[in-house]
């Protein structure tokens, strides 16, 4: 009944944490386990589809735990496709405007000894049978199901998320994203043609946080004591930085299967100056607003909370995503400085040799890239990150103390933006 949709980028190239702080003028980092290199071209939504009609996904509680930057494990919640092993954050669920959806939630985990709900904030007409009636919907006791149904009637970014005790059951991982895609077709984020993108380059960043002690508490059946809650983690599709920087699927994250790299290709203003632009969906499942940003360019806002804002797009550096809210932007990288060598290009000067580069602690970012050196065989023992002349930029929460993991940076809220080549040049595979 459920299948998994990947979209997938082309050309992930070998970024490792270690080059990244070096970028950064950062200590060395070390990402993941138990390699550092991510398989090429596996970065992008993750949608998981039903099919039939009605749509049907039936699901249940899940436990389980993650892992953490700083080698540390926290014990979770989450959503999952029953039968299914836990994962965090839930399943993204695509499905298509007009379609009728029905979700059928199993509570079945022994340490979850209370109620649990979905609710759908910005979906209408939901209806939901079974369970025992609770606050802001029906709930499934241990060991019951609840159903729950609405109609998509809108196209955009949504949560879904536990409707029961959402100070802790939130907290600890009940929460998902929905994507309803538009009758215009799935390369558009709604029923307009100014939001048309490139499919290829769609990306959510879900972001959440964490406090290991209420959670640990939890694990342990102790009381959940929200007014001592101190957060420690920051996550963003349920991975903190450097993991961020990760592939969808990596073997060493089996409970973290989404990575949140976002790569575009610079726009070839010479052969393709209309290129399509990238789609990033923001989501916010956590209780503290976000103020969030890449470095070097800005994205249009075109949608907020599943409602597409006609004539009324907003050019934005930084975008504060409040608690439980969403947006929609578009993200186009213009080559404006070119990657061209001599004197057509930014910088018309001779290109300096292998021999005349320095390597810092056994590294260099050279890469192909004309303006960085002549690219050769490197010395035994150096490294180079880059894969064909691309960079990258910091993306991360303009509020500091969420840009790390237990009170060591950089990590917790940040991922990175890699910027190729424009195509047209054939210097990235």
């Amino acid at each position: 009944m459920f299948t998994f949709s990947r979209t997938r980028m082309t050309g992930l190239g070998l970024l490792l944490a270690v080059g990244v702080a070096a970028m950064m003028g950062l200590p060395n980092m070390v990402i993941g386990r138990p390699q550092l290199q991510p398989a090429a071209g596996n970065i992008g939504i993750v949608c998981t589809e039903a099919t039939g009609d009605p749509k049907v996904f039936d699901v249940q509680t899940a436990d389980g735990y993650i892992q953490t930057p700083d080698g540390n494990s926290v014990y979770m919640w989450s959503y999952t496709l029953s039968g299914n092993p836990f994962q965090l954050p839930s399943p993204i669920l695509c499905i298509n405007q007009g379609d009728t959806v029905v979700i059928n939630l199993t509570n079945n985990v022994a340490k979850i000894n209370e109620p649990v709900s979905i609710v759908f904030p910005g979906q209408t007409g939901v209806t939901a049978s079974g369970g025992v009636a609770g606050l802001l919907t029906n709930e499934a006791p241990k060991g019951g199901t609840v159903s729950y149904s609405f109609t998509a009637s809108e196209p955009g970014t949504y949560l879904y998320e536990s409707g029961t005790n959402q100070h802790k059951q939130v907290h600890m991982g009940l929460y998902g994203a929905i994507v309803v895609r538009p009758s215009m077709g799935p390369n558009f984020a709604y029923n307009d043609a100014s939001t048309q993108f490139d499919p290829s380059k769609e990306y959510i960043l879900l972001m959440h946080e964490i406090d290991p002690v209420l959670h640990r508490a939890v694990e342990r059946g102790r009381p959940y004591d929200v007014m001592a809650r101190h957060d420690r983690y920051w996550t963003i599709n349920g991975r903190s930085m450097p993991d961020t920087l990760n592939d969808n699927f990596v073997p060493w994250m089996p409970s973290q299967p989404y990575g949140a790299l976002v790569q575009v290709d610079a726009v070839d203003l010479d052969h393709n100056p209309n290129a399509l632009p990238a789609l990033i969906r923001y989501a916010n499942a956590g209780t503290v607003n976000h103020p969030f940003h890449p470095h070097g360019d800005h994205l249009t806002v075109i949608g907020q909370d599943g409602r597409f804002l006609a004539g009324a797009s907003i050019d934005t550096f930084a975008r504060t995503i409040a608690a439980g809210q969403t947006a929609d932007l578009l993200f186009t990288w213009t080559n404006v400085e070119r990657w061209e060598p001599g004197p057509n290009g930014p910088v018309p000067v001779i290109m300096p040799q292998l021999q005349d580069l320095v390597f810092k602690d056994g590294v260099t970012f050279y890469s192909g890239d004309p303006e960085l050196g002549q690219e050769d065989d490197l010395p035994i023992s150096v490294t180079s990150f880059n894969q064909c002349g691309e960079f990258y930029y910091p993306w991360h929460s303009h509020a500091l103390n969420e840009v790390q993991n237990f009170d060591e940076g950089f990590g917790g809220l940040m991922t990175l933006v890699r910027v190729d080549p424009p195509p047209s040049l054939g210097l990235c595979p």
